[in-house]
C-alpha cells in the first residue's frame, strides 16, 4: 500500500508465494461531513474495511484456506466503542461485516480510528502499538501475523 497524492494505492500480496493479486485498486480518503445518523459516522477505517470486503469477494476462498480464523475490531473514538467490524475467514468463501463475530472470534483487536489508520497505512508497526497500549488484542495473537496479505502488501506490519 502506497499514497499516490490524495489516493492510497491497494495491492494484495500472497506472502507464501509473493504473487501480486487484486492491483489497481486505489481508495480515496477524503473528510467528509457526516449527516447520518449513528455514532459511528465519519470513520476512516469504514474505507479500509469496505476495501477488504472488496478483497473478499475477489479471493475470499483463497484466504478461507489460508487464514482459517475470525478476527474482530473494536473500533474506538475518544476511549468509547463506536463500531465493531468481523471478518470471517473460517467459514464458507469469507466475509466482513459490521458488528460483533456471530461465532467467537480467534483474535479479537481494541483500536481508535486513528490508529487503525496508523497501522493500515503503515505508519506505525503493529507491535510497537502493542507494547506502547495503543492496540489491545485477546485472543491467539499470533493469528495476528494472517492480517499482512489482507491489510498490507508492500511494507511489512
Amino acid at each position: 500500500m502506497w499514497k499516490e497524492r490524495k489516493k492510497t494505492y491497494l495491492q494484495t500480496k500472497i506472502k507464501e508465494t509473493e504473487e501480486a493479486t487484486g492491483s489497481g485498486s486505489y481508495v480515496a480518503l477524503t473528510s467528509t461531513s457526516a449527516k447520518s445518523s449513528g455514532k459511528a459516522a465519519g470513520l476512516q477505517s469504514d474505507l479500509i474495511f469496505e476495501e477488504i470486503g472488496h478483497r473478499i469477494k475477489e479471493m475470499g476462498s483463497q484466504m478461507v484456506k489460508k487464514v482459517n480464523a475470525i478476527f474482530q475490531w473494536d473500533i474506538t473514538r475518544d476511549g468509547k466503542m463506536v463500531v465493531q467490524w468481523t471478518l470471517d475467514l473460517k467459514t464458507g468463501s469469507g466475509e466482513i461485516y459490521q458488528g460483533a463475530s456471530r461465532c467467537p472470534a480467534d483474535t479479537v483487536f481494541t483500536l481508535s480510528d486513528h490508529d487503525f489508520m496508523q497501522l493500515a497505512l503503515g505508519k506505525i508497526k503493529p507491535h510497537r502499538a502493542l507494547f506502547v497500549g495503543r492496540l489491545k488484542v485477546r485472543g491467539n495473537i499470533m493469528l495476528g501475523q494472517k492480517l499482512e496479505m489482507i491489510l498490507k502488501n508492500h511494507a511489512k506490519l
